[in-house]
């Protein structure tokens, strides 16, 4: 029997909503629910808010629930609190065994120098700071200077999935993820065009899946984007979808699409991988860590710089049209698919942190 100890867990109100399957959400959840097997029990402490730019109350909420905890508790914290708030956590860590849990860095995200020395501050006042690669770490230890004995990387987990069964032709696109600026949709849309005036013949469909209500402005632009250039009919934008729908889209798809200006990690990769699913994928932040490579170096995807339309089509031009290139990345992302860890692992590793944090 394994003895339990408590970890209070602070996420911004939401995490369990499905409506908002982010990489973060899906991190915060699949812990909450794995840790008790690792010998943490979990009390989930939802704030609520629009973190990291919650209001005022919000901020209240957050100094009375850490308040109400007693001296010495672990509490794990997840980095869009966080880093927003050191005025609640910066003093609160004096007594508490805090724990930051940081999916992307608001830092790393672009924001100014106010926000930077925000989270720097928290970032030192954390007894333990958790991320989810090995570029993430790299990045909070250069910019905040946190110890890199302080700093401990644990990539997301992956849930067991049967291969992709794909087709000959290779034509089944698939992108996953919200519908933001971030994500780039508006480049594959770019790129999806190029692809279509250059080689009119070649046969395939994109199917976009993530949230659309994030930022109703960018997607107006992409849908008038698609429209524009005379896609309607072959690029989907469906919103989110999870559970058997999301298993379905990826079982139906050959290649997942990612044209992210920036990833911390890139779950989306792994999940593709997961199916022995290839990818065509930004070189950005995590993204080829979550991608991987063989020991003979040779990797289930194809990387292309950020913000480049024409790197994206012709590397989907390839995809499409080189058949030995597909059976080579499709036998890679097999092999791949092997090395891939679960999420009870995921959560083994946190726990490891929670038990020399509350040592």
């Amino acid at each position: 029997m394994i003895l339990q100890r408590t970890v209070h867990m602070v996420v911004p109100d939401g995490v369990e909503d499905p409506s908002r399957p982010s990489g973060g959400n899906t991190y915060d959840r699949r812990l909450r629910e794995s840790l008790p097997g690792a010998g943490w029990s979990v009390q989930l402490r939802p704030v609520g808010g629009t973190w990291p730019c919650a209001d005022s109350d919000s901020h209240r909420a957050l100094d009375q629930l850490l308040a109400a905890l007693p001296d010495g508790s672990v509490v794990l914290v997840d980095g869009l609190v966080a880093s927003a708030a050191p005025e609640a956590l910066v003093p609160a860590s004096r007594r508490l065994r805090l724990v930051v849990l940081v999916h992307m860095p608001l830092g790393q995200a672009g924001a100014h120098d106010e926000v930077l020395g925000r989270e720097r501050a928290v970032m030192g006042a954390a007894a333990a700071v958790v991320t989810t690669s090995d570029w993430s770490s790299r990045w909070l230890r250069g910019t905040y200077g946190v110890h890199a004995s302080r700093v401990h990387v644990v990539q997301p987990g992956v849930d067991p999935a049967p291969p992709a069964a794909g087709t000959s032709t290779g034509e089944r696109l698939l992108c996953v993820g919200a519908v933001v600026p971030g994500k780039g949709h508006d480049v594959l849309v770019g790129a999806l065009a190029r692809l279509a005036e250059q080689a009119p013949a070649l046969a395939w469909r994109c199917e976009c899946v993530g949230a659309l209500d994030l930022a109703p402005a960018f997607v107006a632009q992409v849908r008038e984007e698609v429209r524009a250039v005379g896609l309607v009919d072959r690029v989907v934008l469906t919103g989110p979808r999870t559970g058997h729908q999301l298993d379905s889209a990826y079982a139906a798809a050959d290649v997942l699409v990612l044209a992210s200006r920036g990833e911390t990690y890139g779950m989306v990769v792994t999940e593709a991988l997961a199916r022995a699913i290839p990818v065509v994928v930004t070189d950005v932040g995590g993204v080829p860590e979550a991608l991987g490579a063989l020991a003979d170096g040779s990797r289930p995807g194809l990387l292309v710089p950020a913000d480049d339309a024409g790197a994206l089509a012709d590397a989907l031009c390839r995809w499409l049209c080189e058949a030995d290139l597909r059976r080579d990345l499709r036998a890679v992302a097999g092999r791949r698919r092997a090395s891939l860890t679960d999420w009870a692992q995921t959560a083994l590793r946190v726990a490891r942190v929670l038990d020399e944090v509350a040592a």
